[in-house]
């Protein structure tokens, strides 16, 4: 699709939070993308930036190899703003000082405005809490530049050179935890870059439209529905740009949640007329994983399986050219190693619907340049009924990553039942939109417990529930001991098979969102 003619390019040194920067100018009405720090001087000129962003990373701009800021980023003379690591090779490269050695600071850290400037226009105070994460830091400011802001660990907290619109900040103005930060991104954009608050999802809308009947023509197009709000999103986007053209498949897995496959019916079949095919391989699907307990051969076999069924339900519908997907851009970006670095695989990604290129189609991946936030407001701009636009994520080998140990019919019989009891308890008491995902665990656990006057022997069942902006971290939600008690009192009473019930209070990190 068409970017917005103005536009924020951000370069990435590999920071875990550099995907928040893009996604705070897209609050503010700015598009914006991450490229690698490697970008290609060429591609840097062609992209076309009102302005650029060089992000934090993990390495040592004194290290031997460590990765560096291009001049190119200079001679474009736009607005520059180096955050962190990014700072650090800015000042570095225009003639300045780094040194390791100074006091170091991690977290939490008091800033103090020293200095008027565009960067903090609006922002009355005198100081502020912002998120540090350094070990080195600027110990000489390049020529020209005039430090506007101070930390006890820092102080070159903040620094600008106002006359080439360069500025560079220690700490990280993405996160939540630095209250300002939005501000000073915004002023970033909007005062000093002088962009314009043209990227909404109503113009998003009307631009993908098309460019997917641009695309397209008269082909016909396939897409994979999982239930989710990616894949909903996407369906209907594209089914408003050329109707009947449009055969959705949705594979019932076996592993969904209670009533899943029946809702999806009827939205798409009853609400929006949308073609639909639903293929039934539970059977397929649970007798591939009879006797299967490690978790990455369960998401194995859930994702080849899931390729092999789709294929053969794509075949069904014939004369199809074009598959679309609701690939996300947190996925284009992690497809791509920005630092050129090793990588650990923690777990095979959740979603399965990512199909192979022997199934010889073209892509249309009309959401590739949105977060979910932005996913959710484009559902609300379609028309989406908001039981759909705010469900919780849902993985997709499912429940077989919410069961460990064995699949089998009779425990994703008590999952389904308890998983129902959990989240009616939190919509009754309207906690479901507070909440980034909750979801119920059955554990390979039994346990010891009294039902009436005889012994018992059940299954533990996990109850999870995360606060979170994008899933990248997130922190258990603090329900109160009555709603615990409430819930885990209907689930033993209601649920045959289950006789505990626990709730997860780790955070991520250390623990994953989900078990599995």
């Amino acid at each position: 699709m068409t970017a917005p003619a103005d536009k924020i390019l951000i370069l990435d040194f590999g920071s875990q939070v550099t995907q928040l920067i893009a996604r705070r100018i897209r609050e503010a009405n700015v598009y914006a993308e991450i490229h690698p720090f490697s970008m290609s001087a060429e591609r840097i000129r062609a992209f076309g930036a009102k302005g650029i962003i060089l992000s934090g990373g993990p390495c040592s701009v004194l290290d031997d190899g460590a990765p560096m800021v291009q001049q190119v980023v200079f001679d474009l003379k736009v607005p520059v703003l180096g955050i962190c690591y990014g700072q650090q090779t800015m000042a570095q490269h225009l003639g300045g000082k780094v040194e390791g050695g100074h006091t170091r600071e991690f977290g939490r850290a008091e800033l103090e405005y020293i200095s008027a400037s565009p960067l903090f226009d609006g922002i009355t105070h005198k100081t502020a809490q912002v998120w540090m994460s350094h070990g080195d830091r600027v110990t000489k400011i390049p020529d020209g530049f005039a430090p506007i802001a101070q930390s006890h660990g820092a102080p070159f907290a903040a620094i600008a050179d106002e006359a080439r619109k360069y500025y560079a900040v220690q700490f990280h103005p993405e996160v939540v935890h630095t209250p300002d930060g939005a501000k000073i991104l915004s002023n970033f954009v909007h005062k000093i870059a002088g962009c314009a608050n043209d990227w909404t999802m109503a113009n998003y809308k009307d631009e993908a439209i098309k460019t997917i009947q641009s695309q397209v023509g008269r082909s016909q197009v396939i897409c994979g529905l999982s239930g989710g709000v990616d894949s909903a999103v996407a369906a209907v986007l594209i089914h408003e740009a050329i109707d009947d053209q449009l055969t959705c498949i949705f594979v019932d897995t076996g592993l969904l949640r209670a009533n899943e496959r029946e809702q999806v019916e009827t939205l798409f079949r009853e609400h929006y007329k949308i073609k639909l095919n639903v293929i039934d391989a539970s059977a397929e699907f649970l007798g591939k994983l009879k006797g299967v307990s490690d978790p990455e051969t369960k998401r194995k076999i859930i994702g080849g399986t899931f390729i092999d069924v789709f294929e053969r339900a794509a075949k069904d519908v014939g004369g199809v050219e074009f598959l679309a997907q609701g690939t996300l851009y947190p996925d284009v970006i992690e497809s791509v190693s920005f630092t050129g670095g090793p990588s650990v695989t923690i777990k095979s990604h959740h979603n399965v619907g990512g199909l192979p290129e022997k199934l010889n189609f073209k892509l249309v991946e009309p959401l590739r340049e949105l977060f979910k936030d932005e996913v959710r407001a484009l559902g609300r701009e379609l028309g989406l009924p908001e039981i759909f636009v705010k469900r919780h994520p849902f993985p997709g080998p499912g429940l077989a990553i919410r069961i460990t140990g064995e699949i089998t019919e009779e425990k994703l019989h008590i999952l389904r039942q308890a998983d129902t009891i959990y989240l009616d308890e939190i919509r009754s008491a309207g906690l479901y939109d507070d909440i980034w995902q909750a979801f119920a665990v059955l554990p390979d656990v039994r346990s010891v417990g009294v039902m009436g006057d005889g012994r018992s022997y059940d299954y533990v069942c996990g109850l999870r529930a995360v606060t979170s902006v994008d899933g990248m971290t997130a922190d258990y939600y603090p329900f109160s001991h009555e709603f615990l008690g409430r819930t885990a009192t209907r689930i033993c009473n209601e649920v045959r098979g289950i006789g505990r019930v626990v709730y997860d209070i780790t955070s991520k990190p250390p623990g994953t969102i989900e078990w599995e």
